[in-house]
């Protein structure tokens, strides 16, 4: 670590002292508690959300939105228990597999979670290539090249320490909310249809099932709870078991706003599609019709920061892919590679991909069906582990946390699998 790293780290420890002994007030005690869920919150609005989003508003009009809600409940609650694992043993989740299961279970584990992080780095370098080509028409294989290089320049600010990297991601975040915010005030969605279809759950056909589980898909993603664990672990460590209390009253804050953040812009990303392209008839899956019929309906404007908030969603998220990634390796099969080589070497199959000719959006929808078969093998062993008072202490998940918890895991994991079968069928 650098000195930078260190003397950061030291100022974080004594500011979160103070707010654990009460010696700040208001606001200013949730402070140096705030950021680890705004990281972990960017996975939730990466291009692959993009492209379900869309696909579902340009399709259903605002009749999915419920999903959406629902699908943020359900990350809100999962993060926390990642983030409290973290808080409660000083470990993260692939560390705490690597203890509990046998050697050739980790192995397994690690080797799927790699292919995760593939699919990860593949939806974000596709995603920030398609966001380049638009805005500048530079060809796909070059622009995946370029943002290549912007995720190398974002990882570096993990070199200045922790709050630098959290200040820049949580920016970047801000970027893709600024974009959809103007977007969705000029599209001018309808009030009551909105409200309709954010507390009015249901479908239309089977179709909409499979949108629905794509959004879930989309938004539950499997290296967001490997990391957020990790991103708690020793941020903040809590010397007595009430202290580990409070850490965790403060990150289930910071996770609240994070996941209300990440909501709001997947809920916009739906509305404006339902707003223009469904009022209008016409069904988009593809991201870069998207931006050629924002840019007719919605003015040059409209189409400039859809491919901006496109752009840096795909390069913030991939590295946080690759954080999550260091973490997987380091955790299952105790090895770590420096993080610029694990860049390296993960951007290489997603260039690939690209260099071959792949439909963007096609490739999109792939990389969700590998991300939702990953979702069951980090979220099982997340739920068993927070719910044992031997791993946890006085962290333990109460019961109707643990039982809620399992449901989800049901729910999710069955969506998935309709997902995956309905793809291959």
């Amino acid at each position: 670590m650098t000195n930078k790293y260190i003397e950061a780290q030291a100022h974080m420890s004594e500011a979160a002292e103070r707010a654990l002994e009460g010696k700040v007030k208001g606001f200013r005690r949730l402070l140096p508690f705030l950021g680890p869920a705004f990281i972990a919150a960017i996975a939730y609005i990466d291009p692959g959300n993009f492209a379900t989003n869309i696909a579902a508003g340009s399709k259903y009009g605002y009749l999915l939105l419920w999903v959406i809600l629902i699908s943020n409940l359900m990350a809100l609650l999962i993060q926390s228990l990642s983030a409290k694992l973290g808080i409660a043993t000083g470990k993260n989740l692939p560390e705490i597999a690597r203890e509990e299961f046998p050697k050739p279970v980790s192995i397994g584990l690690w080797i799927q979670g790699e292919l995760v992080i593939i699919a990860t780095d593949l939806a974000e370098f596709i995603g920030a290539a398609l966001g380049l080509y638009l805005l500048f028409r530079i060809p796909l294989l070059e622009a995946s090249i370029i943002a290549a290089i912007g995720s190398f320049a974002i990882l570096e600010l993990q070199r200045r320490g922790y709050r630098a990297l959290e200040a820049g991601i949580t920016g970047m975040l801000f970027v893709v909310v600024i974009a959809f915010a103007v977007q969705t005030f000029v599209a001018k969605p309808d009030i009551a249809s909105v409200a309709g279809g954010l507390f009015i759950p249901k479908f239309d056909g089977a179709d909409s099932v499979l949108l629905a589980a794509g959004i879930l898909g989309a938004t539950v993603m499997p290296h967001a709870i490997y990391l957020h664990s990790a991103l708690t672990q020793r941020r903040v460590v809590g010397r007595t078991e009430k202290e580990k209390k409070q850490i965790f009253r403060f990150e289930f804050l910071d996770i609240l706003i994070a996941m209300i953040v990440a909501g709001a812009i997947n809920a916009s990303m739906l509305i404006v599609a339902a707003a223009l392209f469904y009022k209008n008839g016409l069904f988009v899956e593809d991201l870069d019709v998207a931006f050629q019929h924002f840019g007719t309906l919605a003015g040059p404007v409209s189409a400039i920061l859809f491919g901006v908030g496109l752009l840096v969603a795909g390069l913030s998220s991939s590295s946080v892919g690759t954080l999550s990634g260091d973490i997987i390796m380091q955790g299952f099969i105790q090895y770590r590679i420096p993080l610029y080589v694990r860049r390296l070497i993960t951007i290489i199959p997603p260039i690939a991909i690209i260099a071959s000719g792949v439909n963007p959006t096609s490739a999109l929808v792939m990389s969700q069906v590998v991300l939702s078969f990953g979702i069951a093998f980090a979220l099982i062993p997340l739920i068993l582990f927070t719910s044992k008072k031997r791993i946890m202490g006085e962290l333990t998940n109460a019961r109707w946390v643990t039982g809620i918890s399992w449901v989800i895991a049901a729910l999710v994991v069955a969506l998935n699998l309709f997902l995956i079968v309905d793809t291959f069928m």
